[in-house]
């Protein structure tokens, strides 16, 4: 689904605008858009992919491996393959590029991604958390090419529960580059099996006992919980560096696929690390403080909460909410989601109840599978690799809980940047459209103001007139007065 709309206010180079912009917010933020010159003098020494030790790493590149992502990514973290067991079990392997293997602790390499702790994403222009040669090269997990990784093992039983599970480290060969869309219409059948897939003998079989198995996978947890949310990802479509389009991208059955490897491999990373008596850090969203509203949001749609929070309740809600009003869910979501509060990373002890993710519905859960792009998955994985290889943990506790508040506080830095490049995008597509009236629900409301997002185009601005009253969730009917490209501001008067 696309809006479309021709711009004649900032006429030129958009493209440039939004790049200019971007540095300058990620300066602003405490990030860093470049890279030290001790950084890239480190990265010259690197010419070649880390290679095995001998008796280290087992050999798995005969194994069906392939990557599923979107159609543009370069930096490949994970692989995933099948095998059925007896029993109806099924044997899942989760690949996660080793880039510990060449990118060091405490290296120039390192201080950069421990500094911003994220790959930063902005509609002009992508700020890496390692340079592109490693994180869409030498440690990424690259078509017909042999890489090191960490595997996480997984043996699901017919009911979804995961009855076993290890870690260690192999070879490995990507033998198929899968993107999300196609692969999503084959496995949903609107669409004929994607050309790598026929390629590669067994594969299609592989990637039908996959899904399968993550369907089984997701079902358990919302079982016990998991929150179905569907939300609304925009993003602007450039034509000769102009903004003419918003382009909205709804997630599909591989996108599933894979969040439920990613989420069970995650929680196995995390236990795999307690078991072995290594601290660890873990991502949680912790119980919501504004359940009183989301009591109010069900009451709203004939529906009773619970007065204490309840994850089952709330899912249970959200899945009668999505078969009567599909429509409509998106913007429950959105709304559900602001009210449970971001997430955050916190250092967990050996003995001690982990603090849980709310919204996942699992206790103990650890960022493991993205090491390209995220800091505290590089964590995680030196932490597993030195519990598998029995040698002292490269992170003290104390390091762990400065890691965690630096993390967050890091990662919520990119978030504002990522949005603010995002609202200067959305204010050069909705300048010349300054008196217009739109539909819209409100997405915020406290101290520092009220923000609602339109419903068509789906852009978030500030409620400046009108406010009064308002709160998360409400429908109401807004008129665009002022947007100011360089500042990311989009402001609204209620009607």
């Amino acid at each position: 689904m696309r809006y479309r709309q021709i711009n004649h206010w900032h006429k030129g180079d958009h493209r440039a605008i939004l790049k200019r912009i971007a540095r300058r917010a990620m300066i602003e933020r405490g990030l860093l858009p470049d890279f030290s010159r001790e950084a890239i003098a480190e990265l010259d020494t690197i010419d070649s992919p880390a290679k095995a030790g001998e008796g280290l790493f087992r050999d798995l590149r005969d194994i069906p491996w392939a990557s599923i992502d979107n159609d543009d990514s370069r930096d490949l973290d994970q692989l995933t393959t099948a095998e059925r067991l007896e029993r109806e079990d099924v044997k899942i392997l989760v690949a996660i590029s080793d880039v510990d293997a060449l990118v060091k602790k405490e290296s120039p390499l390192d201080r950069h991604a421990g500094h911003n702790t994220t790959s930063v994403y902005t509609p002009a222009m992508i700020f890496p958390m390692l340079p592109e040669k490693l994180s869409t090269g030498l440690t990424s997990l690259n078509l017909n090419e042999d890489r090191l990784a960490i595997i996480i093992e997984m043996t699901v039983g017919a009911d979804g529960s995961v009855r076993g599970h290890d870690i260690y480290a192999a070879v490995v060969r990507n033998h198929a580059k899968l993107a999300y869309n196609s692969l999503a219409a084959w496995l949903e059948g609107g669409g004929p099996v994607p050309a790598p897939v026929s390629a590669v003998s067994g594969l299609e079989e592989n990637l039908r006992i996959q899904d399968e198995t993550a369907q089984k996978l997701k079902m358990l947890r919302h079982e016990h919980g998991a929150l179905s949310l569907q939300t609304v990802e925009a993003s602007p479509r450039f034509e000769a560096d102009v903004i003419i389009d918003l382009d909205i991208k709804a997630k599909n059955r591989a996108n599933d696929l894979i969040e439920d490897f990613m989420i069970a491999a995650n929680s196995i990373a995390s236990r795999y690390l307690a078991s072995k008596g290594l601290p660890s850090l873990r991502r949680v969203v912790r119980t919501p403080k504004r359940w009183d509203r989301i009591v109010e949001l069900a009451a709203g749609e004939g529906y009773s909460l619970p007065r204490s929070p309840d994850a089952v309740a709330l899912e249970y809600f959200l899945r009668e909410s999505q078969a009567r009003a599909p429509v409509r869910f998106t913007d429950l979501s959105l709304s559900i989601i602001k009210l449970l509060g971001p997430g955050e990373y916190v250092a967990d002890l050996p003995g001690r109840p982990p603090d849980g993710h709310f919204s996942l519905a699992v206790r103990g859960y650890s960022h493991s599978t993205a090491p390209n792009r995220r800091f505290p998955d590089l964590i995680t994985q030196r932490l597993l690799k030195a519990a598998f290889m029995k040698v002292p943990a490269p992170y003290s506790v104390s390091d762990l809980e400065d890691l965690a508040g630096h993390c967050t506080e890091e990662e919520n830095a990119a978030k504002k940047v990522e949005r603010q490049v995002g609202k200067s995008a959305a204010a050069l597509l909705l300048e010349s459209r300054i008196g217009r009236r739109f539909d819209s629900i409100v997405t915020g409301a406290g101290p520092k103001g009220t923000w609602v997002r339109l419903l068509h185009p789906p852009i978030e601005g500030k409620v400046v007139s009108g406010y009064q009253g308002l709160d998360v969730g409400h429908r109401v009917r807004v008129r665009l007065v002022h947007v100011d490209v360089e500042a990311g501001f989009i402001d609204f008067e209620r009607i």
